[in-house]
């Protein structure tokens, strides 16, 4: 039973303590102190700097049960705990309370004892990495026995949420999860970028939605847009050496694209300021292929070609097809003469191939009959 318990309890067999001796019998962290003599006012607070919290304790008697006051770091209020009666425990967990119970806490942390004098001794504990609900679920058995006055340090190596809905409202870089993986608390240098990234984003859509400082007009047959030469330029070798040559462009400060519609070109522009969504994209995806084609926007014509590579079916294979030989898109024309061919959908467009055909490049046509020569091969 005692073996039982001990597991329970989370200790060790790695433990130098005999079996015996791990069994605790005082659990309840909010029990009092055996002999409240043995606790002054004056050594229940726990100082804090950074991520490092320090208890110093002027006098521990045998027997005696003993608990800091709370103290902050990360989202959540920490309690230290003592306790010594053969053998000295020591406990970490967060202090009770609506954010511990929605949000508990992973913790990663180092836990030091020395005593303070001449004589100094110092203990480190390993690297704990684990869940803190309550005082139950951790302790760490010390194999020494200190007197008089000693310091327990604990380092916070990492602060997690655990991973359940959550939005990590009170830390200043706004931390989202959809359950997966924990997530930690404090910003890394991801976190930061990202953040930078954000913020830049917002002030390019600002950019372009009022007009800031634009200094260029792009002309549709539908109208006109408002943009800026420094990031059409920074997007485009096309656009850069527009406005870096003695051309037409350059004069006049005007950019004429007719052939894009006004929400096609405004699409255009929302991705190279960055802030174009998901359902715009896929809206104006075969006129963007065309306006990347046109003025070498290399990641733009990428992201086209991997989107219409998503959606490929009996309807629109045919133009898929199409637009890979007129741009080049080795990727595309694969999977579409896959679809076609090793998937056998060739049937499914009897009705379209002839005018296809009619319309179709004669390499294209070539390329075509070579895949069905590879497909249909006798063995």
């Amino acid at each position: 039973k005692a073996f039982d318990f001990a597991n329970r309890r989370g200790v060790k067999e790695t433990s130098s303590l005999p079996l015996r001796q791990r069994y605790i019998t005082h659990t309840n962290c909010e029990a009092k102190p055996r002999n409240p003599s043995h606790t002054k006012m004056g050594d229940s607070k726990v100082e804090t700097i950074s991520r490092l919290a320090q208890w110093r304790i002027d006098n521990f008697s045998p027997c005696s049960y003993k608990k800091s006051d709370p103290f902050k770091v990360g989202l959540w209020n920490w309690h230290l705990s003592i306790e010594k009666n053969r053998y000295m425990y020591i406990r970490l967990f967060p202090e009770p309370s609506r954010v511990s119970k929605e949000q508990p806490p992973y913790a990663k942390f180092i836990l030091r004892i020395s005593n303070v004098g001449a004589n100094r001794r110092l203990y480190i504990s390993p690297v704990h990495d684990r869940p803190l609900r309550t005082c139950d679920d951790f302790y760490w058995p010390v194999d020494s026995s200190f007197h008089g006055r000693f310091i327990i340090d604990v380092e916070f190596l990492d602060l997690r949420i655990c991973p359940i809905n959550i939005t990590c409202f009170l830390n200043p870089l706004v931390v989202k999860t959809q359950g997966g993986e924990t997530v930690s608390i404090w910003p890394m240098d991801g976190a930061i970028q990202s953040m930078s990234t954000q913020t830049t984003l917002r002030c390019l859509a600002r950019m372009l939605d009022e007009g800031l400082h634009a200094d260029v007009t792009i002309k549709t047959a539908e109208g006109t847009l408002r943009a800026h030469k420094a990031v059409l330029s920074a997007s485009s070798p096309v656009f850069e050496s527009m406005f870096h040559h003695n051309l037409k462009e350059k004069e006049s400060s005007t950019i004429h694209i007719d052939d894009m519609s006004l929400e096609s070109c405004r699409a255009l522009l929302n991705y190279l300021y960055g802030t174009i969504s998901q359902e715009d994209f896929w809206k104006h995806r075969l006129p963007l292929l065309g306006a990347a084609n046109k003025y070498d926007i290399v990641d733009l014509k990428d992201a086209c070609e991997e989107s219409l590579l998503e959606d490929i079916n009996s309807q629109n294979v045919l133009e898929r097809l199409q637009e890979a030989w007129l741009y080049q898109l080795t990727k595309l024309k694969k999977g579409c003469m896959t679809y076609l061919f090793d998937f056998g959908k060739i049937y499914d467009v009897r009705d379209e191939i002839n005018n296809f055909f009619r319309q179709a490049d004669r390499e294209l046509m070539l390329d075509m009959f070579q895949e069905v020569l590879t497909v249909w091969k006798p063995v």
